[in-house]
This record gives structure tokens, sequence and C-alpha cells, in this order.
């Protein structure tokens, strides 16, 4: 966004999606929150475009629908995490009808259920695989699908398969294992489920080239990515998109699950944060960082 000014059409524009504070206060007909409440939500100054909703700031406004309460016993450094993950997650994971992201890129439709607490009466026996299951979307994907009765094949480098398997991965392949295609493909036909697709947090043409190996050879499903995916020479059975993390979707999400599911330990904050610094003069920091890229971890700037 620096660099190409995306999303950026006017001045002044601040920047940001995940906040955890004390609420200062309370718009009106909202009664699942108070002053000074602990919270995390995600912030949401793209589909907005107001400078007041950015999270790089000291007050920043967020929709009731995309707040929770944060449990008492997690600092704010850690429930940072979780807000715009767990609205990546669904959108990913969740919406029925494909809809635009930007021109010539849909949104995916994989029509998952919801995340619960209770967990489900019955097996859900549905299989996902998620490439990239230590990046903070791809760990959520990882924890609200698993939340939802899905079984999850995870792809992760050898490092971090103890954080994939904390986020509830069934089994998890090293991405740079030269059977990587082979060994997903067997884990998933050996599970007798129904395969859904692949959710991508990665999305370079790599981890596309064989994310489109896995789905011909299973005969086909989703592709849900971060960036957009492929879309022409297609076989008719592989359907793909890219996730817009913006959806009425999600406030159930964080009206009935993430607090319950933070309190419980159901829901982890994870990937672990890194703190860059405190002060908004580490943004930038932060950005520059993020831009040279990190893994298994959250760039964090306290306030």
């Amino acid at each position: 966004m620096q660099d190409h000014g995306i999303f950026v059409q006017q001045w002044p524009t601040i920047l940001g999606c995940d906040v955890a504070g004390d609420v200062f206060e309370v718009g009106s007909g909202v009664d699942r929150f108070q002053k000074g409440d602990r919270v995390i939500g995600h912030s949401t100054p793209f589909p907005n475009g107001r400078p007041s909703d950015g999270a790089f700031a000291l007050y920043t406004i967020v929709s009731a629908d995309k707040a929770s309460i944060l449990p008492d016993h997690i600092p704010f450094t850690d429930g940072v995490v979780v807000p715009f993950a767990v609205e990546s997650a669904v959108c990913a994971l969740s919406v029925k009808e494909p809809g635009p992201c930007m021109p010539g890129v849909f949104t995916p439709a994989l029509g998952l259920p919801l995340p619960t607490l209770e967990g489900h009466t019955s097996p859900i026996k549905k299989t996902l695989v998620v490439y990239g299951a230590s990046a903070s979307t791809g760990a959520m994907v990882t924890q609200l699908a698993t939340a939802a009765g899905i079984t999850v094949i995870a792809i992760s480098g050898s490092h971090n398969f103890d954080l994939a398997k904390q986020c509830g991965a069934a089994e998890v392949f090293d991405h740079k294992d030269t059977s990587l295609v082979e060994n997903v493909v067997a884990a998933v036909k050996n599970l007798n489920a129904d395969f859904v697709g692949i959710f991508d947090a990665i999305s370079i043409p790599e981890t596309f080239e064989r994310d489109l190996e896995i789905l011909k050879a299973l005969g086909g499903g989703h592709l849900a990515g971060t960036h957009p995916p492929p879309t022409e020479d297609l076989p008719s059975n592989i359907h793909t998109g890219m996730i817009f993390a913006y959806s009425d979707i999600t406030a159930p999400v964080y009206r009935d699950f993430v607090t319950g599911a933070l309190q419980s330990g159901k829901l982890k904050c994870l990937p672990p944060p890194t703190i860059v610094g405190k002060g908004l003069e580490y943004v930038n920091e932060a950005l520059k960082m993020c831009k040279a890229g990190v893994s298994a971890t959250k760039l964090v700037v306290e306030l």
C-alpha cells in the first residue's frame, strides 16, 4: 500500500485493521459493550474510507459487530493478533455465494459452517488443506475450520509443525518436501471424507502451482487465496477465488464464539506476537519488517 497507493483514495488516510484496548465510548444502540471493557476488534478503514476507522491511531472507531470482549487473562499484545485473522478466515471458509473482490476476481464460496463453542453432535466429514498454516490467516483458518468440525491437512515449514498442530491440524507436511503433492493427496484420500479444497495463505505462483496439482489429483475443489489465484485454463471442477476480508457473515463469530473460545482455550492467539515497539512512531518500522517478510508471528505495536 505504501509503494502503490492501493486503497488510499484521500488524505488524511489512517491504515490498520487490528486493535485491542479499552472501550472509551459506546455508540447509541450498542448493548454488548460498555465504557472500560477490554476488547479486540477489526477496524475497517478501507471499506468505509474514514480515517477515524484506522487502527494506527490512539483512538479508533470499531463496529460493535466486529468486536469481542477480551478475557482478562489475555494481554492486549496477544489478543490483537486475532481480529483481522478471524475476519479473513470466516470470509475464506463460510461465504456461500461468490462476489466481486477486484476487477476480474471473485471471492471464494466454500460455504462451510461457522465455528461453535459446543462442537457438533455428529462429525462433519469434510477435509480442507491449508497451505501456510503458520501464517496469521492460515493459522486462524486452521483453528476456525477445526472448531467447525472440519479436518485440516496443513502445509508449512518443518520448523512450524508444532504451531500448525496447536491450531488443530490433523497432519502437517513440509512445503519443501519434493513429495509434497503426493503426500497431501494420500493424506486426504486416507480420511475418506468430502474434500472441500485448499486455502492458500501464501498465494504466490509456486504455491498456486502445487495447489492446482493437488486439486487435479483429488478431482477438483475450491482454491481460496489471499492474492488473485489463477483463473485461466482451469478444469471446470476447480473454483478459484481471492478472499475479501470484510463481510457481515462474521458478526455471529465475534458475538457468540470469540470471547468464549479465548476464555476456554479453544481459540488461541496464534501465531504469537513480535512486539516492535511502543508508540505510533514504530508503525513504519513494523511495516518495513512486514514487507521484508516474517514467519510464524504477527508484528505488533503497543500504544
